[in-house]
């Protein structure tokens, strides 16, 4: 890992740490699972050392799968696929919406 790399890690991690939502999430979420007659204080940290364990294995293996498939994400005609798709997706999205009677 270059300096570039440890360098987007440091700006990645300042990010995550100053963003207000990861706070407001285990304020509101979190709490809800922990029982009421265990210590709040420990269990919570527990349950938000299992959240960046999941965070962390997951991140991992999508920079894993992804090295790999650098090239074929990098071909104009996949990109241009890709979107295309997408943007069905989201046209599809949008007739649904638009026909539900709510």
């Amino acid at each position: 890992m270059g300096g570039d790399g440890v360098a987007s890690f440091q700006r990645g991690l300042l990010t995550n740490l100053l963003n207000p939502k990861v706070g407001l999430f285990y304020v509101t979420f979190l709490p809800q699972f922990i029982p009421s007659e265990t210590p709040v204080g420990a269990f919570a940290l527990m349950l938000a050392g299992i959240h960046l364990l999941l965070t962390t294995i997951w991140f991992s293996m999508l920079v894993a799968l992804s090295v790999p498939a650098r090239r074929l994400l990098a071909k104009p005609t996949f990109k241009r696929t890709l979107n295309r798709a997408a943007g069905c997706v989201f046209v599809g999205f949008g007739l649904k919406l638009a026909a539900s009677p709510n």
